[in-house]
Formats: C-alpha cells, structure tokens, sequence
C-alpha cells in the first residue's frame, strides 16, 4: 500500500489546470461500446479509475490506441462476446464502479450484460435499482445468478422505448438508461433525470453518433431510438471536482493561486458556495483567481442562523465537495452546517480531522458541525488511511496546513480520482513525498 509523506505548513503560488472530468469519462468512454466505428476523444484523465476502465474495455476486445497523453481512439468492432458472458468479466466488473456503465451499451447492442454488485468507494450503500428497474422498463428480462453474485439483464428483439418516472435522479443511471434508449425501438422518456454537464456531454457525444435526443440540461429528456450509431470525436470537460479542491486547497494553505480553463460556465454553484464560506475569488475569462487572505469568514443566513452547506442533485451542491469544504470550513471563522444527504458513512473521515485538533460535532452519519479556527490554530499532523476518493483528497489538503508532517496511506483511492497529485501540487510549492 503506497503512502503519502505531507510537510505541512507551505504556502503555494502558481498556475494549475484541472485534469479531465472522472464522471464524464467514465460515462462517455463505456459509450464507445454502442457503435462499431471509431471514436477520438481529448483531456482523458489518466486515473486509476479510467486506466481500469480501459483494461476493461480492452479485455472485451476494444481497440483502445493512446495517440499521446489525453488523447485515445475507441474502436468496438470485434467485442469478444464469449469473454462478455464469462465469470472472469464479472469479477472483473465487481472491482470497479465505473463498471457499470457498460451494461447499457452492451444490452442494447449484444443482447445482455451481467450486472455484478459494483466495486468503488466505501461511502455507504450505493443503490443500482435504478439502472436496474430503467432497464427492465425498456424490456429487459431479469435474472439473479447466485453464484457469481450478478444479476444477468438480457433482451429478446430490440429494447422497447418506454416512459419512466426515475425514483431517483441518478447520473449513473439516467446516463446508463439514455445510453440503452438510443437504440431501442420508439421513443423513451426519462423524468427526474439527472442534469448535470457531464449528462449533457454525454447526450452532446451521442447526438454526434446520431442519436435522437431531445431536453439536454433539463430532468425530462426523450430519446427516440435509431438502428445504429457511428464513430465521432469529442472533448471531456474539466472536473469540476478538481477545480473546487484546488479553491479549498488555496484557502486552507492561505495561498494565491489561478486555476486555469475551469470551464467556468458549467461549475453551477460551487463558486458561490466557497464564497459562503468566506473564500474570495474572482473569475478571469475561464480561469479562477484566488487571492492570499488573511481570514476567511463564513457567512451567515439572512436571519442570523448558523450556515448550512448541503447537497443535492444538480444544479445544488455535488456531495464530491462537501468533504474539501468541511475541512476549508476548519479554518475560517464561524460556524457551519454540514449535511451530507446522499451517502451514510462519508462524514466519518472527521474523526481524523478531530484528531488534528479539529473542531467538529459528528451530529449523526448525514451531518457534522464545523467550528472554525481562523487559521489562529492550525491543525496537528497525523498519521490517517484514505477511505474513499473524496476524503482522501480532503485529508491531503488537511496535512498540507497542518504543522508538521503527516503520514497519509492507501493513497490508491487519491489516485483513482487524482492524476499524478503530488506531482502537481509540488510544482506549486506544496512538500508531498510518495512512499510506495
């Protein structure tokens, strides 16, 4: 298990740009499945996460071709079908979130798709009815196989569009039902879709394909079903993630920093929740400057209540930030809220940040109260394990301000959604050491 070695306490300057979006690839890429021609796209992030993917999809027998960083061609014209049914693919699939977003493809295109219980972060339970019930609606038989764990989706003649109303509104499933409605047959219509920017890039690289899709930014979208897609080119937008952690990165280690090519227009209301918590900056054309302050001072509601910081589906808050902005929230000054709606165990990193002198009430496995320090006491190092993703980058940015050096292990979960961290983050003056 590899390991990072934090010196605490550097302020950093420079210029960063975000990597490729982690949700978007993994949707997009898992489209190539849908069409027999080749598809380019451009700012693939190179994570753990897509480079499983990318073993996945090879394993099929895709032609993956990396043209230069970034850069990938797809060609899905000779999928080995057997190795698609075998119990290998399906263990291989159980290991890797991103995974699931081939079923749709492969039914609608082959006929089945196993569908094992997937892998990822260990963030609490993560329904997959949704992709489920969205299938069998559009015609899938459903079976259980006991034995390899997996459920087994397969269809008779062509899916068959149909309306659904979602339980939830689920970017994985909205993307994976939208992916299969494209070549059903008829019209499907999915309401309380999910709507964020990487659904609508994934629509925007479909219609290129030639698919028919109609209410792209909106929770009502309607898919008329073609016969075959086609090959096409297309670009990942930055993740929005990475930009929100690299505005909490700045704020906690009280430095100057510009973000660059944020694809401003498409971060909805992260900015604005950073300046809640007191973080000033200031949009430069698509970049993101973030001055050096002194103090950061949360803001309060209009009647005096302490601040509340939640999530909810888009265009609310992405329960991928609310971890960097809990352990900003250590270090303004005032008080806030918490509320973590949407996973039940992704608030217990805090016991780590308490252990770095932290000032946090846990109130239950949804929500925690943050009493800020006002950069007056700094955090303590430590020595933590990264549980997920998310946490794992906001325990990082923990070390960078905290004094001394701490120890940060299992630093895989960082990687499957970080691209070369510690790297980046060097070149802008932060002391991170890789012990592998």
């Amino acid at each position: 298990m590899s390991s990072f070695i934090i010196e605490g306490g550097h302020r950093l300057h420079g210029t960063i740009t975000p990597q490729g979006a982690k949700n978007e690839a993994l949707e997009v890429i898992s489209a190539v499945l849908l069409t027999a021609e080749k598809i380019t796209m451009d700012n693939v992030p190179e994570i753990l996460d897509v480079r499983n993917l990318l073993s996945l999809l090879r394993s099929m027998g895709v032609k993956v071709e990396r043209l230069e960083k970034g850069r990938y061609t797809f060609q899905a014209d000779d999928i080995d079908t057997e190795y698609v049914q075998s119990a290998d693919f399906v263990a291989q699939c159980a290991k890797l979130r991103g995974s699931v977003m081939v079923v749709g493809p492969l039914l609608a295109r082959f006929g089945q798709a196993w569908f094992p219980k997937p892998g990822g972060d260990k963030i609490g339970r993560r329904r997959v009815d949704t992709h489920i019930v969205g299938m069998t609606t559009l015609g899938a038989e459903l079976s259980y196989d006991s034995e390899r764990k997996a459920y087994l989706l397969r269809r008779e003649g062509r899916l068959q569009g149909k309306y659904m109303l979602l339980d939830e509104a689920s970017v994985t499933g909205t993307a994976n039902i939208v992916m299969a409605a494209t070549l059903a047959k008829g019209q499907t219509t999915i309401y309380n879709a999910a709507c964020e920017p990487y659904i609508q890039q994934l629509c925007r690289m479909l219609i290129k394909m030639g698919a028919r899709i109609e209410g792209l930014g909106s929770n009502l979208l309607t898919i008329t079903g073609v016969e075959e897609l086609h090959g096409t080119s297309h670009t990942i937008l930055p993740d929005m993630i990475e930009v929100g952690s690299f505005i909490g990165m700045a704020a906690l280690t009280q430095s100057s920093l510009t973000i660059k090519d944020t694809s401003y227009g498409n971060l909805g209301i992260i900015p604005e929740q950073f300046r809640r918590l007191g973080v000033l900056l200031e949009q430069r054309d698509d970049d993101i400057y973030v001055p050096e302050q002194e103090s950061y001072v949360i803001d309060s509601f209009l009647d005096g209540s302490i601040m509340t910081l939640a999530d909810a589906p888009w265009p609310g808050l992405t329960p991928d930030l609310l971890s960097v902005m809990l352990v900003v929230a250590t270090q303004c000054k005032g008080s806030v809220l918490i509320h973590q709606k949407m996973f039940e165990s992704r608030l217990f990193f805090v016991d780590r940040l308490i252990d770095m002198g932290a000032q946090i009430i846990l109130c239950d496995p949804h929500r925690a109260v943050v009493i800020g320090h006002d950069h007056q006491f700094r955090l303590r190092a430590g020595k933590m394990l990264s549980p997920d993703i998310r946490a794992g980058i906001a325990l990082l940015l923990a070390a960078m301000s905290a004094k001394g050096t701490s120890t940060i292990g299992n630093i895989e979960q960082i990687d499957r959604g970080y691209e070369d961290i510690d790297g980046r983050l060097n070149a802008l003056g932060a002391h991170i050491e890789r012990s592998e």
